[in-house]
Formats: C-alpha cells, sequence, structure tokens
C-alpha cells in the first residue's frame, strides 16, 4: 500500500469530520459544499481501494489475511458515501453530525489498514 495514499486519506476525512462537526455545532445541515468534501474523500478512498487491488493482483500479500484486508478497503471505501446518503434523509443538524461520525470511522479504518498490510 501506498503509506502517502493513506496518510492523505486519514486526513482529509478528519478534516471533513472537523468541517462537519463544525456544522453540526452551528445547527447545520449538509450543504453543497460538504457534499464536494464528501467527494473528495471518497475519490482518494476509491483510489485507495484501485491500489489495493492492484498490489493484491501484482503479487503482494497483506500481512492479516488478504480476505480481512479486502474487506477494510471496500468498507473504507463505503463509509462516507453511506454517511453522506444518511445525511440526506436527516436534514438537521443530525445529518451533519452523521457524516462528521462516518469521517472518523473512515480515519479509523484508515489506521486498520496500515496495520493489516503490515505497517
Amino acid at each position: 500500500m501506498l503509506d502517502a495514499l493513506t496518510v492523505a486519506v486519514a486526513v482529509t476525512a478528519l478534516a471533513l469530520a472537523a468541517w462537519c462537526g463544525y456544522a453540526a455545532l452551528r445547527d447545520q445541515p449538509t450543504k453543497d459544499w460538504h457534499f464536494i468534501g464528501m467527494a473528495v474523500v471518497s475519490v482518494l478512498a476509491l483510489a485507495q481501494l484501485v491500489v489495493g487491488i492492484v498490489q493484491l493482483v501484482r503479487g503482494e500479500k497483506a500481512h492479516e489475511g488478504t480476505a480481512i484486508f479486502i474487506a477494510y478497503l471496500i468498507g473504507s471505501f463505503a463509509t462516507v458515501p453511506a454517511a453522506g446518503f444518511l445525511s440526506l434523509t436527516e436534514r438537521t443538524r443530525w445529518g451533519s453530525a452523521t457524516v462528521a461520525a462516518g469521517a472518523v470511522v473512515l480515519a479509523v479504518l484508515e489506521v486498520r489498514l496500515y496495520d493489516i498490510w503490515g505497517g
């Protein structure tokens, strides 16, 4: 795995969490700008998913097992879009809080992915 990409995903996820958390504190729902931020984080997570699968196909192995690594890759890719979808159904401050929580979960998943790969 690319360590720089893992750090980039985690840092942007934490920035998104802070941004949406601030919106929740100000009693604001998610807005278009938040969805652009979610798209940026999701594209980075997609890039990580592709890089991880390519490395597995090239013959590299995850330290703790291929199946768990793929499961975490897919989970990390799906976390922010799922939180964004839930925020559309809850157009109050709790929608922003949901995205903030999902972004924190993504950052934690990135740390775990790094450990699974053997970092």
